[in-house]
């Protein structure tokens, strides 16, 4: 099993849903993983409930109904670091722009949401009593992060320099470049067609058992498959988009352990 008691620092360690429906995302998403769901009420102005979402007792995501203004339904990836203060500055040097924080999480940590130089958002995680998810790369977690960048070149470099990660070609057609934390796979990138409707984006990956099991049972939920099951060299996987609207992908094959 894929059990955490810490990220290092360059990993991507949780991802949560924006929703505007978080009732009808939970039953989407607990049917479909097989998920346990936990709601926390969310303190200060708005309130509503942040809900965590587990697989056998052990985190894998969160999601909630705080959508910002004019932004779609959306899944975010969060990447561990050491100190969000100063990785939120460094990104800001190097072009991004800080959309939320830093601010504290309770006691849970500290983080901030950040929308790369190119329009793709994510978010930093300095852990506290949380380090985000304690099961990935097991069947209904997180197992990947892709870049889907309209300059490739350009998010090498930036994410290069805000956390020391490496860029590896892993085929010329298509484009695609595996992303490494240190020796630890830990992403995928790969360009946008030029006539792309959306901005530089993240799409978080979840791992599943049996895919075209999955692809059923995303439309009898409700959602859709929008990329249909496509062979790779360690498995297959296809992007969905769920019935609020939010886009995330499934993958069957090898794992990390």
């Amino acid at each position: 099993m894929g059990e955490r008691t810490e990220h290092a620092p360059g990993t991507f360690s949780w991802a949560d849903l924006a929703t505007t429906d978080p009732e009808a995302a939970k039953t989407f998403y607990t049917s479909l993983f097989g998920w346990e769901a936990e709601d926390r009420p969310i303190p200060g102005e708005g309130g509503g409930a942040y809900t965590f979402l587990r697989k056998n007792g052990l985190e894998v995501a969160a999601l909630h109904g705080h959508v910002p203004e004019g932004a779609p339904p959306n899944w975010t990836s969060y990447v561990t670091v050491e100190d969000a203060d100063a990785a939120t500055e460094k990104a800001r040097e190097l072009g991004a722009i800080p959309l939320a924080g830093p601010f504290d999480v309770g006691e849970a940590g500290r983080m901030a949401v950040i929308q790369d130089p190119q329009g793709a958002v994510f978010a930093v995680w300095q852990p506290k009593e949380s380090i985000g998810a304690r099961l990935v790369n097991d069947p209904g977690s997180m197992t990947m992060n892709q870049l889907n960048a309209s300059s490739p070149s350009v998010a090498q470099d930036f994410y290069s320099d805000l956390f020391g990660w490496r860029f590896e070609a892993v085929s010329e057609v298509p484009p695609y470049w595996g992303i490494y934390n240190g020796e630890r796979l830990n992403g995928g990138m790969m360009p946008l067609p030029p006539s792309a409707p959306a901005p530089s984006h993240w799409l978080v990956y979840f791992t599943v058992e049996d895919l075209d099991g999955a692809a059923s049972r995303i439309g009898e939920l409700g959602g859709e498959v929008v990329v249909a099951p496509m062979p790779i060299p360690s498995g297959r996987f296809f992007v969905a988009r769920d019935p609020q609207g939010a886009y995330f992908a499934l993958f069957e094959g090898e794992i990390d352990p």
